[in-house]
């Protein structure tokens, strides 16, 4: 069993292969957080906690006068706003009085065979052949008849643990939720760094590493999306840990909407973590005898490193995050028609773009932007989904009949959320976008959103939607979104509830989404969001791939991709092959390097093939070709950055080894060429030491190559690219 509980001491122990976490309910009934970290004996870890008289920190009221026992020092499971606890807080509810102090006590738990799931919210799911249990503890307010479950899955082979909370109102009265955190791990001692991903739009997921101090640090978003601007995916280290080397704690927050995770480096050296919803546009009311779910926390720990941190959820995420047929089908190289044609297309336009592209070897032909309603360009049409006959020269489905008939599957785009005041739909129910009454609306791209949070705006476009795609036959949907969220407000929510708007607009997403998936359960959906503004594990419940940003320059996409990597595996990135000079950059990268960091990726081309040369036609089959022979290996195998783009001065490099370590393929990018410059080595990871590898032809010792290393090839030419395949030599 994962899950030990010691009932003389009221101590919890939840184990997985590497990892343990514990917690035990005290003599006060306070739930404290002992342990998190790597696996030994179960022991109780209290014994590290320092009680002492300290000044200004009080003591609970059923402590007396034992002055060395206060909640504002104590490490502990759920901290909660008003207890005297006066650091970063889990809970913090508002009462019918207008009270915010709330105390918890333990009430009792439960433990479940199987992993725990969450309604209308995504969560990591165990398969049949995979161990898992669930804790439940119960948290009791002293003060109202509420409680607090505490939700944990224990998930043993993939050294992983998942975290809830649900906040049950058993009062005759409503109660206000206005900061609910999904988990809270407190550190006693440590000197810690903090991992985090920020960036904007084109150019996302930038990697940063910060040396805690005294304080608060944190990430966020209040864009009503996860955003571009920071990832819900958190990394607290030792700082000495490395790649290879070290412990480090990963959380990361199966949300798409607003979030929070901070960082708080108290007065007494402690750490605290946090991670949730925002609570700047989030104030929830749960009424008498209802149930409110907060949104679940996967983490991990490692004590090898970050490399190995990473790898923990790209197993877990590509197989018991993502579901459907595209968990394990290999997914058809693309060709998009976005950046090759823009809105400039007819139907004959588009099925030339498709032949030649078959001819190549491309296997799905994706239409995007342009297709419905009076759409020339972005400012008009978005919720018209109509298909424009008159535009294309054909039905949609005779324009998907001659795509298959060139042995192709048939893509379409669609942003569902959003709207144009110059569309049918806007002029016929002006309050279905989210606006503020008396109050013009911010515009971005001319355009609003819908309100997602009401059942009949979602049912009208998911009607809509499904007669579109029920007409023709199409095999794969590009679900984007291109703005943030603003001038929150619903027509039918009354005044005290507004607040709940943020987070019914995500709750409303992922049930069109699940309607979506359920209909139809072979297509396969991207998410998009402007690129990678929606770019989290919330998401990838429903889409098991996501448009990883719109910067499509190679070089660009080194960092960008780089930084997606620790927490998100890169069967789930959208990468495509661009035309050059990039259309975000001006920049000239050889074709070979911009499939070669495709390949990191799902794979495909965004481009007009017909403007190709018949030399870069002839290169684009033999890269089809590649991908395709190397398929399980990237998409499957562990993955392993070599190097940081950002700070490699000539080369950059990262490989994908089987895990069985019988073969590997090894990336690299030159950055930068020197005359006369140094040589360049770079050590493979992933193989056996004993076994014998060949490489171009030569055979080195599994050992030699992880420890030596390889001599790169020398560079002829500005970002030049190399895909090396090392072999184990059988028989040996």
């Amino acid at each position: 069993m994962a899950i030990l509980f010691d009932s003389t001491s009221r101590l919890f122990t939840l184990e997985t292969n590497h990892s343990m976490y514990q917690m035990k309910a005290d003599r006060y009934g306070v739930l404290l957080h002992t342990w998190f970290g790597m696996k030994g004996s179960v022991f109780d870890y209290s014994y590290l906690i320092s009680y002492a008289d300290r000044g200004f920190s009080g003591n609970p009221y059923e402590a007396e006068d034992e002055r060395t026992y206060s909640l504002d020092v104590l490490p502990q499971e759920y901290p909660t706003y008003g207890s005297g606890d006066y650091r970063s807080s889990a809970l913090k509810v508002r009462y019918p009085d207008g009270t915010t102090a709330c105390e918890l006590r333990y009430a009792g738990h439960k433990t479940l065979e199987g992993k725990y799931a969450l309604p209308g919210l995504p969560a990591i799911y165990a398969t049949e052949d995979t161990k898992a249990d669930t804790l439940v503890i119960t948290l009791e307010d002293t003060r109202h008849c509420f409680y607090v479950h505490l939700y944990y899955g224990v998930l043993e082979e993939l050294d992983m643990i998942t975290r809830s909370v649900r906040i049950e109102n058993h009062s005759d009265a409503e109660i206000y939720l206005e900061n609910v955190q999904s988990t809270c791990i407190d550190y006693l001692h440590g000197e810690f760094d903090l991992h985090t991903f920020y960036g904007r739009h084109v150019k996302e997921r930038n990697y940063q590493r910060m040396t805690l101090r005294h304080g608060i640090q944190s990430v966020g978003s209040t864009r009503g999306t996860s955003s571009h601007q920071y990832n819900p995916f958190l990394i607290l280290s030792g700082e000495d840990t490395t790649e290879e080397n070290g412990s480090c704690y990963g959380f990361s927050f199966l949300y798409s909407g607003d979030f929070l995770g901070t960082a708080e480096y108290d007065q007494y050296n402690q750490t605290r973590i946090l991670l949730g919803i925002h609570p700047d546009n989030f104030c929830y009311c749960v009424k008498p005898g209802e149930s409110f779910y907060a949104p679940e926390v996967a983490m991990a720990y490692s004590h090898n490193g970050l490399g190995e941190l990473s790898r923990i959820y790209h197993k877990a995420y590509r197989n018991h995050l993502c579901r459907g047929k595209w968990t394990a089908t290999r997914r058809p190289v693309l060709l998009n028609s976005w950046e090759g044609i823009y809105f400039d297309f007819n139907g004959e336009k588009l099925v030339k773009m498709a032949k030649d592209a078959a001819e190549l070897g491309v296997e799905l032909f994706v239409m995007d932007d342009g297709w419905f309603g009076k759409r020339e360009l972005d400012v008009s049409g978005l919720g018209d989904w109509i298909v424009n006959e008159k535009k294309l020269g054909c039905t949609l489905g005779e324009l998907s009949d001659q795509i298959h008939d060139l042995g192709m599957q048939f893509g379409i785009w669609f942003e569902p959320e959003g709207i144009n005041e110059d569309s049918d739909l806007y002029r016929a129910h002006p309050d279905w976008a989210l606006q503020v009454p008396g109050k013009s609306p911010c515009r971005s791209r001319q355009q609003l959103l819908l309100d997602f949070s009401r059942e009949d705006v979602r049912d009208y476009i998911f009607s809509h939607i499904c007669q579109v795609l029920d007409s023709a036959k199409i095999e794969y949907l590009k679900w984007d979104l291109n703005r943030s969220l603003s001038d929150l407000y619903s027509a039918l929510l009354p005044a005290d509830r507004q607040g709940e708007v943020a987070h019914r607009f995500v709750l409303g997403l992922y049930d069109m989404l699940e309607k979506l998936t359920q209909r139809y359960p072979d297509m396969l959906i991207e998410g998009c969001s402007g690129g990678g503004g929606r770019f989290d594990a919330g998401m990838l419940y429903y889409t098991p791939q996501i448009w990883c940003s719109d910067d499509t320059d190679a070089i660009e996409r080194l960092s960008i991709q780089y930084g997606t990597s620790f927490g998100y595996p890169v069967s789930t990135m959208g990468s495509h092959v661009s035309k050059c000079p990039n259309e975000q950059t001006g920049r000239n990268t050889p074709i070979n390097t911009r499939a070669t960091v495709a390949m990191s990726g799902t794979f495909g081309y965004e481009l007009d093939v017909n403007e190709m040369s018949e030399e870069d036609k002839s290169i684009v089959r033999s890269q089809i070709d590649e991908f395709k022979k190397y398929y399980d290996l990237i998409q499957y195998g562990d993955y392993y950055r070599l190097t940081n783009p950002d700070t490699a001065e000539s080369y950059h490099g990262w490989e994908f080894a089987a895990a069985d370590g019988s073969e590997a393929l090894l990336c690299i990018v030159a950055l930068q060429i020197h005359p006369n410059g140094p040589g360049c080595w770079m050590k493979v990871k992933g193989l056996k030491p004993d076994s014998i590898y060949t490489v171009d032809g030569k055979e080195y010792p599994g050992d030699v190559l992880m420890n030596g290393g390889l001599l790169l090839p020398a560079a002829t030419e500005e970002y030049e690219s190399f895909r090396i395949h090392i072999v184990e030599k059988m028989g040996i």
